[in-house]
């Protein structure tokens, strides 16, 4: 069962489908601060429900007991071979997910790092996965792979590597000593487990039919996953009857029949009329059937096809347009196939078999998102259709070609599609690298400010559940290289990137640092050390050394808002005289800036309750207590006597 990296929703969330095809439940929206936002539930929850449901499906198959025995001890890695379809990324998910770590999160390694140390963390989980690396490829990805097997090794974190089938003979002879090469799983297994994970009620003579053993032998076990999708579609439909047999059949059929009765469809229809209604009927399959009307006679426009002489009434009507082509009308006005999937086996047939059309096929795609006939829904059924056909045909390019297109508009109303095919893309195991590799290119680059903010949310919620470095990565870009409003999103993003993740504060604590004057550099510090709804700790000496970098490069009059909300999260307790220490240690060595600490948190203490909007309750005795430490650190510092240290002692005239 190998899964494209969490990117279903499954059980009480949403629809389900873990098939090759991809089939997926976006809720983009534009909310009303412009920004886009998930609907529902956060992509960590999502990443965890899919391996909950992968759990739920998976068969341990040959000499995965050995692979589990090798990563039990920390610091292990672990290189997984195996036939092509035997389910090796599934087994490299699970076997992770099954040794406890620091976080319920598993990081996703490229194949080639961005960053010039690898730093993992201790007791952390890595996937790194190699199955779609070409020959020439791997012998590159080899050398990334043996800094990343040093650097788990030493810190005792845990690493499984999917290698690409066949080409253990290329692998270093150091290496060979960690592959375990699993077998094939038993195909009748993971089909039963499927279906008991959909809740699908069956006897065991009826999963012994001739088809079934056939694909039990022979099918990769992503298909026997979707062979599951589709009786649990056909059930969910409650369009083939009461009982199992007819949706297995009805599934059989469509897994493995209708690519033949599409071609002898389209060879009885062979105007261009009748097969752009079935080319849009395909790819809007669930829409108003006005909408597929509409939509048809945009594919004819596009490709420049000289309409009949016919006019008006003399023409026939959509009634019978839609019975000659087979395409039902139900009660709604919605368009559907009479057979279980046909619409996803015409949009196969469409895009595989019509090449010289498939940048047709893309403008006609962006074009018919303006529909006014089109739900929120029907946009993004038809953007996923799109996205799955692209990947589907190797030109993943076109995705990215309409996510310029979408967000160069002026208006943003086609963000919300944007981020869900980028999701798409993120997703996807063989492009997701591709796509990565993309987003970086734009973010390097002058893009347009939709652009910018769709790849903000997709770096914060898509690619940092499983790529947190890549995103901090991008997002970094995006707050220092770019002007705009949408800078703040970015800076946000990267600032509670940082804070969920201490490498990551360190490392872009250490470049801000190290050019504290770099346009936005500043800012970015300023976004960093917000307090704001940030409740777990910093790593201490990153936090010392951005608050350093931030007192040298700001004005006072910059910090000293930032500086008060961090007073007000302090208690009179000696737990966070870490706080304390930290910031009077970043001014250690300067006297300008140690005074400059002392008159702020005088002024703060000073404050009336009316004056400290994030707590008005704090008394003034409280505010006077933490100054009052505060400023015997500060004195410390200074090599003053303490014995008088109390807020306003020495004045607060110091030249700011």
């Amino acid at each position: 069962m190998t899964f494209p990296g969490g990117t279903t929703v499954n059980d009480p969330l949403s629809g389900v489908h873990t098939g090759s095809g991809h089939q997926f439940n976006f809720n983009w929206m534009a909310g009303a601060d412009e920004h886009l936002i998930r609907k529902g539930v956060p992509r960590v929850t999502i990443v965890r429900e899919h391996r909950r449901r992968l759990a739920q499906c998976f068969v341990r198959p040959r000499r995965y007991g050995l692979a589990s025995e090798r990563l039990d001890r920390p610091g292990a890695v672990v290189l997984l071979d195996g036939p092509p379809g035997a389910g090796r990324r599934a087994a490299a998910t699970m076997l992770l997910d099954e040794v406890s770590g620091d976080t319920g999160l598993i990081d996703e390694l490229p194949p080639t790092s961005e960053e010039a140390v690898f730093e993992p963390q201790a007791d952390h989980r890595y996937l790194l996965d190699l199955s779609r690396t070409a020959d020439d490829d791997f012998l590159v990805a080899q050398h990334t792979l043996v800094r990343y097997h040093s650097a788990v090794a030493e810190c005792g974190a845990r690493l499984v590597i999917v290698l690409p089938a066949g080409l253990d003979w290329l692998l270093q002879a150091d290496l060979a000593p960690l592959v375990v090469r699993l077998d094939r799983p038993n195909g009748r297994s993971v089909f039963v487990r499927s279906l008991r994970a959909r809740r699908v009620d069956f006897t065991q003579e009826e999963l012994d039919t001739a088809e079934l053993r056939h694909m039990y032998d022979a099918a990769p076990m992503r298909e026997l996953a979707r062979l599951a999708d589709l009786v649990t579609e056909a059930r969910d439909s409650r369009r083939f009857g009461p009982a199992f047999p007819t949706w297995r059949d009805e599934a059989l059929a469509a897994a493995t029949n209708w690519s033949d009765q599409v071609a002898r469809q389209l060879g009885e229809h062979r105007d261009a009329p009748g097969r752009a209604m079935l080319f849009a009927a395909a790819m809007l399959s669930g829409a108003a059937a006005d909408a597929a009307h509409s939509g048809a006679r945009r594919l004819l426009d596009i490709l420049r096809h000289e309409p009949e002489n016919s006019f008006g009434l003399a023409r026939p009507d959509l009634a019978e347009e839609l019975e000659r082509l087979s395409i039902e009308r139900i009660a709604d006005g919605r368009i559907a196939f009479r057979r279980l999937a046909y619409d996803s086996a015409l949009r196969a047939h469409f895009w595989a078999n019509f090449p010289e059309l498939r940048s047709a096929f893309r403008n006609w795609t962006a074009q018919c998102l303006e529909l006014p006939e089109l739900t929120a829904g029907d946009r993004r059924a038809l953007t996923a259709r799109f996205a799955e056909q692209a990947f589907a045909t190797g030109r993943p390019d076109d995705v990215s070609t309409l996510v310029e297109e979408w967000t160069g508009r002026p208006g943003g109303r086609s963000r919300a599609e944007a981020a869900a095919a980028l999701e798409l893309g993120l997703s996807h195991e063989r492009y997701g690298s591709h796509f990565r590799a993309q987003i970086y290119t734009w973010v390097t680059g002058r893009i347009t400010a939709d652009l910018a903010l769709v790849l903000t949310d997709v770096c914060q919620q898509v690619m940092a559940v499983t790529h947190p470095e890549q995103a901090a990565v991008r997002l970094r870009h995006l707050a220092l290289r770019h002007e705009g409003p949408h800078v703040a999103t970015a800076r946000s993003a990267l600032a509670d990137l940082a804070w969920e993740n201490p490498r990551i504060f360190r490392r872009l604590v250490d470049r801000l640092a190290a050019d504290a004057l770099a346009q936005g550099a500043g800012d970015l510090l300023l976004e960093l050390l917000d307090p704001g709804r940030r409740s777990t700790e910093p790593p201490w000496p990153a936090f010392t050394l951005a608050w350093r970098a931030l007192l040298m490069s700001k004005p006072a009059a910059a910090w000293t808002p930032v500086l008060r909300r961090r007073l007000d999260t302090l208690t009179p307790c000696p737990g966070d005289g870490r706080v304390i220490s930290a910031l009077v240690l970043a001014a250690a060595g300067d006297h300008v800036l140690l005074n400059r600490l002392y008159v702020a948190v005088c002024a703060w203490s000073l404050l009336s309750s009316e004056q400290v909007p994030t707590d008005p309750d704090r008394g003034a005795d409280t505010r006077r207590r933490i100054a009052e430490r505060f400023c015997q650190e500060i004195d410390r510092a200074l090599g003053l006597d303490i014995s008088s240290s109390t807020p306003g002692a020495r004045g607060t005239g110091e030249n700011i």
